[in-house]
């Protein structure tokens, strides 16, 4: 407490980067979940698939939830195309989905949120598995803005800046005055 009183411009400076960190994160989280819902509507569209702009946007919601977002956003269309269309149909757009989500979800997504919130892939992955066995689907959901968070106060605390490097791709920025 007699620290935070003293030194109130550290906490006061990490609260707005953490902040930043947090709005970055929605943004961008935001901007690869649009992606997702227009290749979605453009493939389920292209396929002649029935609601397809429906499906591309619980495409777009769902993409908010790591992982499990993906799997749920896909079984609706795909049970549609299978009851009128056919087994191939459906394997096809379960194969559209699979695609989209993996390049997206699991390549572009950790990279660009590594590279902007100043996190290494490795740490963001680790993350979503660390916070959604803590707090569960919500843990998953909020895994990158709290571990963001842990690093921005590692990086304002004395001992904690050798710490948060092993949470960045590099060195971390120099610490706020104080």
């Amino acid at each position: 407490m007699r620290f935070a009183l003293n030194n109130p411009q550290i906490h006061i400076a990490g609260l707005h980067r953490a902040l930043k960190g947090v709005s970055h994160y929605l943004a961008l989280k935001t901007l690869l979940s649009l992606w997702t819902g227009v290749i979605v509507w453009l493939g389920l569209e292209l396929m002649g698939v029935q609601f397809a702009l429906m499906w591309a946007v619980l495409a777009f919601l769902l993409n908010y939830v790591p992982n499990i977002g993906a799997v749920i956003s896909a079984v609706p269309p795909m049970i549609q195309v299978l009851l009128f269309n056919g087994i191939y149909e459906c394997i096809l757009v379960g194969a559209l989905f699979l695609v989209v989500h993996m390049v997206i979800g699991n390549i572009l997504e950790p990279r660009m949120m590594g590279h902007r919130l100043g996190m290494s892939t490795m740490v963001v992955f680790l993350s979503l598995l660390i916070w959604g066995w803590l707090l569960g689907p919500v843990g998953m959901l909020l895994s990158v803005p709290l571990t963001s968070v842990c690093k921005i106060w590692m990086e304002t605390t004395k001992g904690g800046s050798k710490l948060a490097i092993l949470l960045g791709p590099g060195r971390p920025k120099s610490r706020l005055p104080g």
